[in-house]
């Protein structure tokens, strides 16, 4: 598992130091959509060349955010465009009901802020996020204001970390580790005070 992780990381590593930004955003523009490309290649690929001088960490930083937020609002895009009638159509082939369908959009209307920022924070989430919010029609607004905020705390730790640590990949998986188990015990946090306060606000 070390030896598969340390080979991926210096393949993207080559790959962003040959293509340089652009490879660092389309990257991140596909890991924002089903495609299964973990954020991590990427961004932490570029802040060890980044150290190395071959990039500046702050553009690579932006540059990574502004591709995952423009892959989010492509996914966004194209759920609310289609998902909808195609997954009526097609839906109980896969299992899914138009009533389920319904459900998601119905939580998306009470929770979709909480739920896109903590859904892009979590790995394995970050995918396909954006699908159910495009499919319930979420104001686009807080849509995007919750996608770039949690795109740019993640997209900016990955990218710090492969910057601070560089080519260590034994200590980069222990801080990754680290990191995932961190984020998941605050979104755990986030999402237990936000369903505190939610009826007091009622």
């Amino acid at each position: 598992m070390h030896s598969l992780f340390e080979s991926t990381i210096n393949l993207f590593t080559s790959f962003i130091n040959e293509i340089g930004y652009f490879g660092i955003f389309i990257g991140m523009f596909l890991e924002s959509t089903l495609v299964p490309l973990p954020s991590e290649v990427i961004m932490i690929p570029a802040g060890i060349l980044a150290a190395k001088g071959g990039m500046n960490v702050y553009i690579a930083t932006i540059v990574g955010i502004l591709g995952n937020v423009g892959g989010a609002i492509f996914s966004y895009w194209l759920a609310a465009s289609i998902g909808r009638t195609i997954l009526f159509r097609i839906g109980k082939y896969f299992f899914v009901k138009a009533e389920t369908i319904i459900k998601i959009e119905n939580f998306f209307k009470n929770h979709g802020p909480v739920s896109i920022f903590i859904g892009r924070l979590l790995p394995g989430f970050r995918h396909f996020i954006s699908l159910p919010a495009g499919i319930a029609k979420m104001d686009m607004k807080l849509f995007f204001i919750y996608t770039a905020t949690g795109s740019a705390i993640w997209t900016s730790m990955l990218s710090a970390l492969g910057f601070f640590i560089g080519e260590n990949q034994q200590l980069i998986e222990k801080y990754l580790h680290e990191i995932a188990v961190t984020v998941g015990l605050s979104c755990t946090l986030i999402l237990a005070i936000y369903m505190f306060l939610k009826p007091m606000r009622k």
